[in-house]
Parts: structure tokens; C-alpha cells; sequence
């Protein structure tokens, strides 16, 4: 398929889950609403390996960088002042980035979702 029967495509780093979401969520909307919840939602994604990179970080003394991302500014600081709970919390999040950046996408595919959805 090309990019341009699949625009999901065109987002870096998407994931055959987030992809699959997508389609089946904007399953209902017409073609001006999918324009506009594009728009809305490349605005608001997060890209899975920047969120990796992002906690990479964390070893380096900015531990959270990845939780201020994702709209958790409570766990942010709580990483921050803690290095990360002492890196433990770092080193889960390393292996689980590709998931914290599904469920901040899909919270904001959501969110785009519902505007467009008020849009005619």
C-alpha cells in the first residue's frame, strides 16, 4: 500500500499496534474529519524512539524526561528527585518505552478522536 492510501504511515516510528488503532478508530469518521484528527493528533504523538532517547537520559542526571512527555509530570518529578528511583524505574522504562508511548498515543488518538468528531 502507499503512503498515500495509508496516511498513518507518514508518523515516525509508528507501531503495528498504534497503526492498527488508528485505523480502526478513524473507521468512522469522513474524509474532512480524518484530515482534521490527523492534523490534531500529529501535533500531539509521541515518537516511541524519542521517548527511549528520552530516557536514556535519565542515566545521564535528567531522570523523568520521558514522564514530562507524557503529560506524567507527578512521576517526572518523582524520577527527578529520586535519579530515577535510584535507576530501577529508569532502567523499566527503557524496557517498556514502545508501551508508554502506545498508551500516551492512544490517549491522544482518543482525544483527537472526539474533536473531530465535533467538527463538520
Amino acid at each position: 500500500m502507499s503512503t498515500y492510501q495509508n496516511p498513518y504511515m507518514m508518523f515516525d516510528g509508528i507501531t503495528p499496534e498504534e497503526f492498527a488503532f488508528l485505523q480502526q478508530a478513524t473507521a468512522s469518521l469522513d474524509e474532512n474529519q480524518q484530515r482534521y484528527f490527523m492534523n490534531v493528533y500529529y501535533g500531539k504523538r509521541r515518537n516511541p524512539q524519542d521517548l527511549m532517547l528520552a530516557t536514556l537520559l535519565g542515566f545521564v542526571g535528567a531522570a523523568g524526561v520521558q514522564r514530562f512527555m507524557t503529560d506524567q509530570i507527578g512521576m517526572g518529578l518523582l524520577y527527578f528527585f529520586t535519579a530515577g528511583f535510584c535507576f530501577i524505574g529508569t532502567i523499566i522504562d527503557l524496557i517498556n518505552y514502545k508501551a508508554i508511548a502506545n498508551e500516551y498515543n492512544q490517549k491522544m488518538a482518543f482525544e483527537s478522536f472526539n474533536m473531530a468528531k465535533m467538527t463538520n
